[in-house]
């Protein structure tokens, strides 16, 4: 029967099921792996796709947990997702080594270093020279441990008498506390909270040799793209900067929500505890001073040039990288539309 002869009713309904066909057509799929498993410090992604930000530009987006900020640079290489969250670090190396493949990175979110390696209060572990003779141990796809190879060349240590271990992630602070471990590598934020949920007080029992401390001003954590998502797609990666930077600022305004966000998707955590780590990443990992300058999202190029310098000739990498292959700004919102100051949170 012609849509012409149908009743008026029946004629309103099959327009709006046309309607919907069309527009569920025109979304564009995009599969992302985050750093981690699901924690507050992930709440931008979720409050973007519950708040339909991502759908609004056109963009059905699915969030998979991560193993690491630096496994998830090769899972995007390889094509099993067109987006993802991890260490620009590693993906410095991985555009040295293989340029075709690197993915690149849209949106700087950590852009104060958050690498370490921490020590039980009472170590006689002072300064980076005393980890020689050492045991560190960390999980295999730790950035602090994927990075340890500049920071010990930059710190005058001798890496050859360092003996390094691999373990599980959440047998890392355990294995510290215990002695089977000398230090452990790590991010600042993650460790700490781990050694809390096992009743430590990271300011009373633990100290924090960080990387940025000992010459090694690197950015961490950003959003990145596969390069034939970017190439193919531009408009969809414009499109999930500006919901995620959208997001960031609704939960810089109401962290609460953001943490909801992320408690949907894992009922078991404790929202106290992810409210302050969501907190925590705020103050510690994201309110480097430059962005007064330049906005959230952003980078210095001759900051970013010098990391690149760093991190290629600490790992003897077959090429520098240059800052354009590691970063594009090109899908940033306009710089009064991101955040200038995280200051308020407390």
């Amino acid at each position: 029967m012609s849509l012409f002869r149908l009743p008026m009713p029946a004629l309103l309904s099959a327009c709006a099921l046309a309607l919907a066909a069309t527009g569920a057509a025109a979304q564009t799929s995009v599969k992302m792996v985050l750093n981690w498993k699901y924690e507050g410090a992930q709440a931008w992604f979720f409050t973007a796709q519950d708040k339909g930000y991502f759908k609004a530009e056109g963009l059905d987006v699915e969030i998979d947990q991560g193993e690491g900020s630096a496994a998830s640079i090769p899972k995007v290489a390889a094509g099993a997702y067109q987006a993802g969250f991890g260490d620009v670090n590693a993906l410095i190396d991985l555009a040295s080594k293989r340029p075709a493949d690197a993915p690149v990175a849209v949106y700087m979110l950590y852009n104060t270093p958050p690498f370490t390696l921490v020590v039980k209060q009472d170590s006689s572990i002072r300064t980076p020279k005393d980890l020689e003779g050492k045991t560190i141990g960390g999980p295999a796809n730790d950035g602090a441990l994927k990075l340890f190879p500049a920071f010990a060349k930059i710190a005058n240590v001798d890496a050859a008498k360092v003996n390094v271990t691999n373990m599980a992630p959440n047998l890392r602070e355990q294995m510290l506390s215990r002695g089977q471990i000398d230090a452990a590598f790590g991010y600042v934020t993650t460790v700490s909270f781990s050694a809390k949920a096992m009743g430590l007080d990271p300011a009373k029992d633990l100290r924090f040799i960080r990387y940025g401390d000992h010459g090694m001003d690197l950015y961490s954590n950003a959003v990145f793209f596969s390069r034939a998502f970017v190439k193919d797609n531009p408009k969809a990666v414009q499109g999930f900067v500006k919901a995620l930077n959208r997001a960031i600022k609704d939960v810089i305004a109401d962290p609460d929500a953001g943490v909801a966000a992320v408690m949907k998707r894992e009922p078991l955590l404790k929202r106290e505890v992810e409210k302050e780590k969501l907190l925590a990443t705020l103050r510690n990992d994201m309110s480097h001073p430059e962005i007064a300058r330049i906005g959230l999202g952003d980078i210095d190029e001759a900051r970013m040039q010098r990391a690149i310098e760093i991190v290629a000739d600490a790992n003897k990498l077959p090429r520098k990288p240059t800052v354009a292959e590691v970063f594009d700004r090109g899908f940033l919102p306009a710089r009064a539309e991101r955040p200038s100051s995280l200051d308020r949170q407390p």
